[in-house]
């Protein structure tokens, strides 16, 4: 027992854990405390960057039940994404709170329900993503689905990614 002490004794001192992040130069992002998002490089805001012009009139954002319908197909499309494990990773490094924002702001602006689309152009806010066809594939059959789970009509749904489908040129990059 006296031994087991002893050596216990002249072992050194444990070193402090490493802290790789700072080791490695890694910078801790911080949540804009209003917003809940992680900060980004400037950029010029233009409802251009949405990727589409919006429908005339408002009867398309009528069929998808105003905002709160708009808001709701949005937020759910990221929720199915996040979960698909075939597209899912693509998901995991990204500002959720951002995302859901600005895809929202992206469909209201398109389908004319009254917003301004505050995000990237589609080459940029995709750049280095590596998406694919079959991953755009993905995302659109989870389109779908949160579509369909508000009852979306399929004239209406088809006529919205009509609209959106012009995009996967800017987005697939593989």
């Amino acid at each position: 027992m006296l031994l087991i002490a002893t050596a216990l004794l002249l072992q050194p001192a444990a070193e402090p854990p490493v802290d790789w992040d700072k080791e490695f130069g890694v910078e801790e992002k911080v949540r804009d405390p209003a917003t809940g998002e992680f900060p980004v490089d400037p950029y010029v805001q233009d409802n251009r960057n949405a990727g589409a012009q919006p429908f005339a009139g408002t009867s398309m954002a009528e069929a998808f039940g105003g905002q709160d319908g708009i808001r709701r197909i949005a937020n759910r499309t990221v929720e199915l994404s996040e979960a698909d494990p075939r597209i899912a990773a693509i998901f995991v490094s990204h500002d959720m709170v951002r995302l859901k924002r600005t895809l929202f702001e992206q469909f209201c602006h398109i389908l004319n329900a009254g917003c301004d689309y505050s995000g990237r152009d589609m080459t940029a806010a995709h750049k280095d993503m590596g998406v694919r066809m079959r991953d755009m594939n993905a995302l659109v059959e989870n389109l779908q689905a949160a579509m369909r789970e508000e009852n979306i009509p399929f004239a209406a749904q088809n006529r919205f990614l009509a609209k959106l489908a012009p995009m996967s040129r800017q987005v697939i990059t593989r």
